[in-house]
């Protein structure tokens, strides 16, 4: 697995927008200095700076990537704490899978600032977790998770990423008045609203916990029609169970099995014969 990302962080405003955390990994190895890798496992994937195997420009599109297949990864770089409040809050960075990838995740978090980096693992409490993630054919979306009162909740809709080799930009807005938008290369790919879309409340109608089944409740999905009749012309069966047979008296049924009477000609059977048939050759 071999992703390349680049991250921003920014709050909208009516004049110029405040840019909490911009990370474009133009100085070289110098990003070591700012983004430090979790020691909370020792078996974690180690990432390098790279342009990976195809790029528009050697050096501008420099960015971290994963150097080892069948990995987790755990790296952060910290930023000073903002509050959002009144203003729009933009999610955006660029990931690119060079190889075709069966089970990946490319996605960012944000965490609380209380965050301890270097014991980062993936239980660790944050705010917001987005961007792709891909689990073989049935899973391939993008995922917009938001914490909420010590709980994760996931996006009620589906939203599918991209699961080519090329470079995509992904974008989450979050607006003051509750609105959300997810872009994939600039393109709006879903939006609403977070009530709507996440169960962040309780639901305005729930059961009532003091309803009870009622006695008489049939549970049968379906039964006899009791006005049914049998039709006037209902064939007999050719073969019968035997009325007079009786089950020997050394029978074992665990043994022998369930025992079945044998089975005789019924003596109200018959053919319908041609003339009866008014006159429909049998052939």
């Amino acid at each position: 697995m071999k992703l390349l990302v680049l991250a921003a962080l920014f709050a909208l405003v009516w004049s110029e927008p405040a840019v909490y955390f911009r990370e474009e990994f133009g100085d070289g190895e110098a990003w070591q200095t700012r983004w430090l890798e979790s020691k909370h496992k020792s078996d974690y994937g180690k990432f390098k700076l790279s342009a990976g195997k195809f790029y528009g420009d050697p050096e501008k599109n420099k960015g971290l990537q994963t150097s080892q297949d069948a990995r987790f990864y755990a790296l952060s770089s910290r930023f000073e704490p903002f509050s959002n409040e009144g203003q729009t809050l933009v999610i955006q960075f660029t990931v690119k899978h060079e190889q075709n990838i069966d089970c990946g995740g490319g996605y960012i978090k944000l965490f609380p600032s209380a965050l301890n980096q270097e014991e980062m693992h993936g239980d660790s409490n944050y705010y917001i977790m987005f961007g792709p993630d891909i689990c073989g054919p049935g899973t391939k979306k993008v995922h917009v998770i938001f914490s909420y009162k010590g709980k994760n909740h996931l996006i009620n809709k589906d939203i599918r990423c991209k699961d080519d080799e090329f470079t995509h930009l992904y974008t989450l807005l979050v607006r003051p008045d509750n609105t959300y938008e997810v872009k994939i290369d600039n393109k709006k790919v879903e939006s609403g609203s977070l009530e709507e879309d996440w169960d962040f409340l309780p639901s305005k109608k729930i059961k009532d916990p003091e309803a009870k089944k009622p006695e008489d409740w049939d549970e049968r999905e379906k039964i006899d029609d009791p006005e049914d009749t049998k039709p006037e012309d209902w064939e007999k069966p050719e073969h019968i169970p035997d009325p007079d047979a009786k089950k020997p008296e050394d029978w074992d049924d665990e043994m022998d099995g369930e025992w079945e009477p044998p089975m005789i000609t019924n003596p109200e059977y018959k053919v319908e014969t041609a003339d009866e048939l008014n006159g429909v050759e049998l052939g």
